[in-house]
């Protein structure tokens, strides 16, 4: 469906709630401009029996509109929108990778809104782009064009077109199981929005740290990562779970930057353990 929200139409799906007082999951999606409600929706969506989960398409990716800015802030608000659209007091917030940007950022500004926090494979500053970079080149899986990586990272892509040959480079990065099947999969499934995503490489990731602000954050949190993450390595979990006051980490040995997909049952048992533990529920 199409709300507006803060001016802006968001393409939005809403899965579950036919149980009353069933609380609200909101699921933010990662890479912005590239990013879309398919992940989400495929990881939450199974909570649908006890959970209203909303899933969408933020500002500037997938389907929604594309009214700038594309700031941290800007996003932020949109989730504070769609939770006042939903009528829900407090929700779970949830976010995977850069939409766990967003996700904490939410808890940070509205921690009176936040019952619990679900992180996966995120990260609270920029310094993992150097690790990622040089994880990145010692991949004995693919030869990577640095040429490529480099401008994916630094949000320098050309067109809608250069976006999608640099994500079909990198690709293969992501998974501990590499299929080239599913990666070609991907990025034929991928809708690509060449000006969000710059402006979020570009223009907010170098300025991103926020781990001086975690501490602000009151909910019960999940940080869950991959073992075998080369984006946002376990380091970078490592250190949200010890800054946040009440934090749970938990690593997926058998994953890389996607355990809600290479290891489903088990993300999904662990979330659903750890809202039960919160009585979120």
């Amino acid at each position: 469906m199409r709300v507006l929200i803060n001016g802006n139409e968001l393409n939005v799906e809403v899965l579950g709630g036919e149980r009353p007082g069933a609380p609200t999951l909101i699921a933010h999606h990662g890479a912005p401009g590239l990013g879309s409600l398919a992940e989400p929706r495929a990881t939450f969506g199974r909570l649908a029996d006890a959970y209203r989960v909303i899933v969408f398409d933020a500002r500037g990716s997938g389907a929604s509109e594309g009214r700038e800015p594309y700031t941290h802030e800007q996003w932020v608000a949109d989730v504070d929108g769609l939770r006042e659209w939903a009528g829900a007091e407090r929700i779970v917030m949830a976010g995977g990778s850069y939409g766990g940007f967003i996700a904490m950022e939410y808890a940070i500004a509205h921690p009176e809104r936040v019952s619990a926090l679900v992180l996966r494979d995120t990260a609270a500053d920029n310094s993992n782009q150097e690790l990622a970079l040089a994880n990145a080149l010692a991949s004995a899986r693919v030869a990577i064009d640095r040429a490529k990586l480099d401008r994916i990272m630094s949000g320098t892509v050309r067109d809608d077109d250069d976006l999608r040959d640099c994500w079909r480079e990198i690709l293969p990065l992501y998974d501990h199981d590499y299929d080239p099947a599913k990666v070609g999969e991907r990025v034929d499934a991928t809708p690509y929005r060449y000006r969000t995503h710059n402006h979020a490489f570009a223009v907010n990731q170098p300025n991103y740290d926020i781990k001086h602000l975690l501490l602000r954050i009151t909910a019960p949190a999940l940080v869950t990562v991959g073992r075998h993450d080369w984006i946002t390595p376990v380091s970078c979990s490592e250190t949200i779970a010890g800054l946040i006051p009440d934090a749970k980490l938990v690593v997926f040995e058998n994953s890389g930057h996607s355990p809600q997909v290479e290891e489903a049952g088990l993300f999904e048992a662990t979330v659903r353990d750890f809202l039960t533990e919160t009585a979120i529920s």
